[in-house]
């Protein structure tokens, strides 16, 4: 078994955390959504979040730096809130290294769930 720690929590093994979402299990809820986004950002899976991201608010390739010089260094979840049984919102700091400088990205979140599956839809960033 692989027990490597999972990138939004390393308390956390991937393979029981946000691996099974990279594979296609849907996320039971808009956090799980969050946190697999968090690692596909960490483990640069494009097609991932390309896949999780609302087709209405999705951006068009490519999403990721190409010349790595921004490092995810950690995640921090604030609150999750069930606004209803298909819409919720996280609020998140998201720690990087931007070329050699620390930086925090404090979102709030907004998802919807749409046929089973949970989608980011937008964000804002204090």
């Amino acid at each position: 078994m692989n027990a490597r720690p999972c990138p939004c929590d390393p308390a956390r093994i991937y393979a029981g955390c946000c691996g099974p979402l990279h594979a296609g299990i849907p996320a039971h809820d808009a956090e799980a959504l969050m946190r697999s986004r968090y690692s596909a950002y960490v483990m640069g899976l494009e097609d991932y979040l390309l896949m999780s991201w609302h087709p209405t608010t999705r951006p068009q390739p490519p999403l990721l730096p190409t010349d790595a010089t921004l490092k995810w260094l950690r995640l921090k979840v604030i609150a999750h809130h069930a606004i209803d049984v298909d819409h919720a919102e996280v609020e998140f700091i998201a720690r990087c290294l931007d070329n050699g400088a620390r930086r925090d990205l404090h979102e709030r979140s907004r998802f919807v769930r749409e046929s089973g599956d949970w989608f980011y839809v937008d964000g804002v960033i204090d």
